[in-house]
């Protein structure tokens, strides 16, 4: 997304990611960012980030021996309940 690379981008799945911090990182301002993001993913960043969260924390209870509230921790939900809600939203 015009120069910004992986290294520059959150580091830990656990962050609470916003549009503000996102576009801080990107160098953009947070309607440029959303606009662009949008243009090029197909979808504005918390859609999308609701729909990645979920998708990547059933990759991890897949693939790892951690618990429903590690997994939750790691990405970024605040307890294994929202993680949860969240899941049931996007699977069913």
């Amino acid at each position: 997304m015009g120069g910004v690379k992986a290294a520059d981008a959150p580091s830990s799945t656990q962050e609470q990611w916003t549009v503000d911090s996102l576009a801080a990182i990107a160098g953009r301002s947070r309607a440029a960012f959303a606009r662009r993001f949008t243009d090029l993913v197909g979808q504005p960043p918390l859609a999308y980030l609701r729909w990645w969260r979920p998708t990547y924390a059933g990759c991890l209870l897949r693939s790892e021996d951690w618990t429903l509230r590690e997994v939750a921790a790691r990405t970024g939900y605040l307890s294994e309940f929202a993680f949860g809600r969240a899941f049931r939203r996007g699977y069913g």
